[in-house]
């Protein structure tokens, strides 16, 4: 078995949480077994409604919180129906507004809050009791009830003390005792006075042997406790970002990423470790053998795939630009927009669609507003583009940090040329300078406008001197590389 482990998952998952997803179906086709690990609490939301919206099986996913329950991987199918027949009188009165519903009690202080899993279902995800005015309980279900908060009020707040796991039958499975911010886990026959030492019994109840592998995404607050218990079951490290901070680092001592720190220390007690580039591959080796003395075993395995190369049904957009990503901050769209609008006096027929949704979004409009550009400066939304990127004639970055990029390879998949700045370690990953876009030269001392001015240069290169063709057919040919079949075989490499 192959036991994936992270922290937590939302609906606005990070990387690492799609990383994990296309892991899952490289694992599925080479017929490979898998288990992808969540440790975090996660009241808000029902962990398989999270999972399944990025394309995992509820059959591969494991919860701390109800591994040690009969309780399976499931949808909310609880009901209000359900509710009402377990409810302790029949003098009540119900109403609903949107997703919550409220039930009172009639000639009493008490009420019950009802949060259903969408504004028509009738399905119930969770219950808030309250009584005298004070909640006193929170329920969370899924098929049946999963587990219950208790309150009681504390500085006028309502201060959470106990969590109960319950069985199937509604026996009580181990209990979380909380206080101040410290917990313990009381089970029939044991106690652990540490979420640590929870993840580390987990760990201990997988009976694991040398035919399995544990693959660890994010270490924070858990790796200690699967070294410690990993037996004799290899180990591999997956990297996810930049593994170390250059402003730090000099000839005699180098900072590691915080995230990474502790597995690198522990490079005895780990088999192998993962990245996504060639790049990263090399140089992680180099500082490795330079700063510890040793030779770590690395794979380079790109974190997503491409199932077919995407090619146009008909001609290309002529002097069409895409860039997608969140719209957020680091990401530079802004810088994007001041190229075009300065690159339309040289190429006046240039178009950008930008695809994405953030924080960024309406200062981006109204960048867009300010230079009148929008009849050819478009905010696209989120949405599907792997029937999109062949329709254009280039995609433009202005991000300044890649780990790997999952639109580039998507990019160069359907023939886009790229520009982008020369940073570690997507755009070097899928830019080949001259060949199918241009890596642009950069440092901590150029400015926002310097940046805007180079990508500017770059943009009437490529549609004023570019051989256009031979650009796309680059990009066809980089992609190989990247498509399914390819990525499936470095997978076999390293699980068997």
């Amino acid at each position: 078995m192959i036991y994936n482990f992270n922290l937590g998952i939302g609906w606005a998952s990070s990387g690492v949480e799609y990383a994990q997803s296309y892991r899952a179906a490289m694992l599925r086709n080479i017929g490979a077994e898998a288990k992808f690990i969540f440790t975090d609490m996660i009241p808000s939301e029902n962990i398989e409604h999270l999972t399944k919206n990025i394309g995992f099986l509820d059959s591969e996913i494991i919860w701390l919180y109800t591994f040690f329950t009969d309780q399976k991987i499931a949808p909310v199918s609880y009901t209000l129906k359900d509710l009402e027949e377990t409810l302790p009188s029949k003098g009540y009165t119900y109403t609903r507004t949107g997703k919550t519903g409220r039930i009172v009690f009639q000639g009493t202080n008490n009420f019950y809050m009802v949060y259903f899993t969408d504004e028509k279902s009738d399905r119930v995800h969770r219950v808030e009791i309250v009584s005298g005015g004070f909640l006193i309980r929170k329920d969370y279900f899924t098929y049946g009830r999963v587990f219950s908060e208790y309150y009681a009020p504390l500085d006028k707040k309502a201060h959470m003390y106990l969590r109960r796991f319950f069985n199937e039958d509604g026996t009580v499975a181990y209990e979380e005792i909380s206080d101040d911010g410290k917990v313990m886990y009381q089970f029939p026959d044991q106690l652990f006075c540490s979420k640590e030492e929870l993840v580390g019994y987990m760990v201990s109840r997988l009976n694991l042997t040398e035919n399995d592998v544990l693959m660890i995404d994010r270490t924070t607050g858990i790796g200690q406790a699967i070294l410690r218990f990993a037996g004799k079951a290899r180990v591999g490290i997956i990297i996810h970002a930049d593994h170390f901070s250059e402003g730090g680092t000099d000839e005699n001592y180098i900072l590691w990423n915080n995230y990474y720190e502790y597995s690198f220390a522990m490079d005895r007690h780990v088999d192998f470790y993962i990245t996504a580039t060639d790049e990263q591959n090399k140089l992680l080796k180099e500082q490795f053998l330079k700063y510890k003395g040793v030779t770590p075993t690395v794979y380079t395995i790109p974190v997503g795939s491409l199932d077919e190369l995407k090619y146009p049904m008909a001609n290309r957009r002529p002097y069409s630009v895409l860039t997608a990503s969140r719209l957020a901050s680091e990401k530079h769209i802004d810088w994007v927009i001041e190229a075009v609008v300065k690159a339309r006096k040289t190429v006046p027929q240039l178009s950008l669609d930008i695809y994405g949704k953030g924080g960024e979004e309406q200062k981006l409009q109204e960048l867009i507003k300010k230079h009148g550009a929008e009849s050819y400066i478009i905010l696209r939304g989120q949405q599907n583009l792997k029937e999109v990127y062949q329709d254009y004639e280039l995609y433009l970055s202005g991000s300044t940090s890649e780990g790997f990029g999952l639109t580039l390879m998507e990019a160069i998949g359907g023939g886009l040329p790229i520009i982008g700045f020369d940073v570690r370690y997507g755009n070097p990953t899928f830019i080949d300078d001259g060949e199918n876009g241009y890596l642009i030269p950069v440092d901590e001392q150029m400015t926002a406008k310097e940046k805007t001015e180079a990508l500017t240069d770059r943009l009437v290169r490529l549609f004023t001197e570019a051989d256009l063709n031979s650009f796309h057919e680059h990009s066809y040919e980089k992609a190989r590389r990247f498509l399914t079949k390819e990525v499936e075989q470095r997978w076999k490499a390293v699980v068997g």
